[in-house]
């Protein structure tokens, strides 16, 4: 197994040209999921991966999912692509998820360059749409897979793929298929593996087992039946954006501490045991501040930021629908507004409950101003939280891959975001899940000028193909 890793890791730094013009074909296409107009460049990528897949032996099942209505206008889901290779039965099953769509993205946005054409900047940064978001670490299982194939290199496990591309437009249909293949295409699997999170910081490499949940909530004010002119009806009717914006002043103060009762109650206590972890690990909120470019944060210790990103629920609000947001000025009165926002959970927060305390304090705050205006509060959406064991044999094997890697002990992290697919899977499949990245916290997906680092990337390669080898290993 050594020598053979060996071997693999060679290969994997003479080909690094190679694997970057890779990256440089797969974000070229403009796969954005949320935008009608690119629809087609995504099932393009889907298409890349599933010729991709073929041309590597692998068994290739494309799943339709239909139609879906965009803004009035009818267009089809981009497919999900399952891959299968190999089937020996003295080998373990991994199923490897990962998604091929990316965020909207326009050189007006304040990119430094075409945000669909990569750019290797001699820092060694790898500039583009998609590049740690999530294709340059689905990318990075099937190069992993032809340097084995190239090499000579038996592949020690059996592997099952599933690469969505709707995961930036709520995974839609995703859940279904899981579902309906648990015991079909995904039957056998012994372990799961996720690469779309990131490290801690920018130094150190990591393992996450705990996700936060997300709970999304609408509250709608409505008042006269068309908009008004504010010169003429200012001071004389009960306007909805004043009631809403009283109302969801109410929801959380400005150091984060959300304000409907007992919405903390179910929260897991902090043990000394956990409050020691946070000692050790490498985050400062000094580097917070400098990604950031403002010293907004919140919290002085930096044990108190990332307690309060992993194991404390959050509120944000997103925006309000219906509200005038353009540039220049217009002295409107809007007859209905829609505030929009979430409440990130935790474990042992049950969904349910958190549905039924926030409406009832949203309709309890509403009353209080005894306004005419009507009010309309739902949940729109809602994620469970995911949190999984550090020392199950799938963690052991990435921890014992990323130390042959990189030659450190990875950072048990969890993180602030969610990802509901993992618990999907994780339910679904009865198989422990791993979150395994390959990206570094300063790599700004979703925002503009995303990256991945060139040593990121290719040691991540590296990385996926040491943790087969241990997860082969524990067969001994």
């Amino acid at each position: 197994m050594d020598a053979n890793l060996e071997k693999y890791f060679k290969h994997v730094d003479e080909s690094t040209a190679y694997f970057i013009d890779q990256l440089r074909e797969v974000v070229a296409i403009p796969s954005v999921s949320a935008d009608h107009t690119k629809r087609q460049h995504v099932i393009e990528m889907g298409k890349w991966i599933e010729k991709r897949l073929l041309g590597l032996d692998c068994e290739v099942k494309m799943i339709d999912l239909g139609n879906q209505d965009m803004q009035g206008i009818k267009v089809p889901l981009p497919p999900v692509v399952l891959a299968s290779y190999g089937n020996d039965s003295n080998k373990k099953t991994i199923t490897i998820y990962g998604h091929y769509d990316v965020q909207p993205a326009l050189l007006s946005d304040g990119w430094n360059s075409e945000p669909f054409t990569l750019v290797e900047l001699d820092d060694g940064r790898l500039v583009g749409r998609g590049a740690t978001d999530d294709k340059g670490p689905i990318l990075g299982w099937m190069l992993c897979l032809e340097a084995h194939q190239k090499l000579g290199i038996d592949v020690p496990v059996n592997l099952r793929f599933c690469f969505e591309g709707m995961e930036e437009s709520g995974s839609i249909g995703l859940d279904d298929v899981i579902i309906d293949q648990a015991d079909k295409w995904f039957k056998g699997t012994d372990f799961t593996c996720i690469s779309d999170n990131y490290w801690l910081g920018t130094t150190k490499p990591c393992l996450t087992y705990g996700l936060r949940g997300n709970n999304y909530f609408h509250v709608e004010i409505s008042g006269p039946q068309a908009d008004l002119h504010s010169g003429v009806f200012g001071g004389v009717v009960e306007e909805p954006m004043n009631v809403l914006t009283k109302v969801m002043s109410n929801l959380v103060d400005i150091d984060g501490k959300i304000k409907i009762p007992h919405i903390y109650d179910q929260v897991a206590e902090l043990t000394n045991e956990e409050n020691e972890t946070y000692k050790s690990l490498s985050f400062q909120n000094s580097d917070l501040i400098n990604d950031l470019k403002a010293d907004i944060v919140i919290h002085n210790e930096n044990a108190d930021s990332l307690k309060s990103r992993w194991r404390y629920p959050s509120l944000s609000i997103h925006g309000i629908e219906g509200a005038f947001y353009e540039s220049g000025s217009k002295t409107v009165i809007p007859s209905k507004v829609i505030g929009k926002f979430s409440i990130r959970s935790v474990p042992y927060m049950d969904p349910a409950t958190i549905s039924k305390l926030t409406i009832e304090y949203v309709e309890s705050e509403f009353a209080k101003l005894n306004t005419k205006c009507k009010l309309k509060v739902w949940e729109e959406s809602s994620g469970r939280w995911w949190y999984s064991s550090p020392n199950h044999p799938n963690f052991v094997a990435g921890s014992k891959a990323i130390k042959r890697v990189f030659g450190v002990e990875p950072e048990m992290t969890r993180e602030g975001g969610s990802i509901p697919v993992t618990l999907t899977f994780e339910e679904a499949l009865k198989a422990n899940v791993l979150l395994l990245p390959m990206g570094a916290a300063n790599d700004g997906a979703h925002s503009t000028n995303e990256k991945v680092d060139k040593f990121n990337y290719i040691q991540g390669i590296k990385l996926y193909g040491a943790y087969w080898a241990e997860i082969a290993s524990l067969t001994k």
